[in-house]
């Protein structure tokens, strides 16, 4: 009985961390956009009839094939900071929602950023050097990513 107890601790424990790694705001990462369709340059929404399930966290795809894309090498599309922001993670290490229709596809990677009330982040990412806002962000992240 004992062991069972251990289980559903250790268990219940990993659920949540996972589920605190990721912005699932919508009930999926990138607000239930297609993460694949981003390295194709658009941003378009997935549907809630094509989903899968990585690390804990639901991902929406606008097509069987994408879908397809992404269950054969998933580390490639899932986005950067857990989706979040990415320039207020490297700036001051904070979680903070995004526009799914407001990204950057750079070396291979999928960044996400807030945009609303006048304030584009992909804008002042661009502006600020994107390289060492990206470094800090990694770093950052490093401390952020399970709390």
């Amino acid at each position: 009985m004992k062991f069972l107890y251990i289980f559903i601790f250790l268990f219940s424990t990993g659920v949540y961390s996972q589920q605190i790694d990721y912005n699932t705001k919508k009930g999926a990462i990138a607000n239930g956009y297609d993460v694949v369709e981003y390295f194709n340059n658009k941003a378009v929404k997935g549907s809630k009839k094509i989903t899968t399930k990585h690390n804990g966290v639901s991902f929406r795809f606008s097509s069987i094939k994408n879908l397809e894309r992404f269950k054969n090498s998933p580390e490639k599309y899932i986005p950067q900071f857990g989706g979040y922001c990415a320039y207020a993670i490297g700036l001051n290490g904070e979680k903070v929602s995004i526009n799914p229709k407001t990204f950057e596809i750079r070396d291979g990677k999928l960044y996400l950023f807030y945009n609303s009330w006048g304030t584009n982040t992909l804008e002042l990412w661009t502006k600020e050097n994107p390289e060492k806002l990206q470094s800090q962000a990694d770093k950052n992240w490093q401390k952020l990513q399970f709390k």
